[in-house]
């Protein structure tokens, strides 16, 4: 009776496709992963194909997984390629932009960091997208949003009264702008490796150096922190065209 109520109910099959994508997709967290899949099974969510599955896809695993995140990307792209009715098979260019897009916005980067960056790497709307360029552009972003939280972090920590210092503020991108010199310019995920040299010992020597500075005293905001950060980035970061 108990497996021929669960051969009725599909069930076999059902966990067979569970298992197989939790296998292939390595989420960061599994049993959210799951929950997610039946409730998507639920739905006949994981036949559906495009940007809304794609982006599924790409937040399952944090590019730091290498393995894992570039098979997410490559599952991403395949849902973006399928085509549908009135779609012809391939990845172009505007889909790609606006999944670039979303991506950034919904990690919160501000808009005019926004802007400039698909300017580099986003392609023509008209244009096919090969996985390569997918690949580099959707990793792009995702290091473009840690580094800005990185930024960020580091900024509070210096904001322990209310305000950081002018002086403090552009010593550390400095500092920064030399680490990030050392990266590789092609590899993205470098400049967050690269900044792992930026250490308590470097951070101390800028600041003190910036406070022996005999410059007026003034403060930086945060937003206008995250902005120069980003700038230092997004000098770095290579045209696809």
């Amino acid at each position: 009776m108990a497996e021929q109520l669960l051969s009725r109910a599909g069930a076999p099959a059902l966990l067979r496709t569970a298992l197989l994508q939790l296998l292939e997709a390595r989420p960061q967290e599994p049993v959210r992963f799951l929950e997610e899949l039946f409730e998507g099974l639920s739905q006949g969510a994981p036949g559906a194909i495009g940007p809304e599955r794609a982006l599924w896809y790409l937040r399952l695993a944090p590019h730091c997984r290498r393995t894992a995140f570039n098979n997410n990307v490559s599952l991403a792209y395949e849902c973006l390629c399928a085509g549908g009715r009135k779609k012809k098979p391939g990845l172009n260019g505007r889909t790609y932009g606006d999944l670039l897009s979303r991506l950034c916005k919904e990690g919160a980067a501000p808009v005019e960091v926004i802007a400039p960056l698909l300017k580099k790497i986003q392609c023509r709307d008209h244009e096919a997208v090969p996985f390569e360029i997918f690949r580099y552009g959707t990793l792009t972003c995702f290091v473009l949003l840690e580094y800005l939280a990185k930024a960020g972090a580091l900024y509070d920590l210096l904001n322990d009264s209310g305000e950081v210092d002018e002086r403090i503020c552009m010593a550390i991108l400095e500092t920064l702008e030399e680490v990030l010199e050392a990266s590789d310019c092609c590899v993205p995920a470098s400049y967050l490796e690269a900044g792992t040299k930026l250490g308590p010992d470097g951070l101390v020597l800028a600041m003190d150096k910036a406070l022996l500075a005999k410059k007026p005293t003034s403060t930086m905001q945060r937003g206008q922190f995250l902005l120069k950060s980003a700038a230092l980035f997004l000098a770095k970061v290579k045209p696809i065209n």
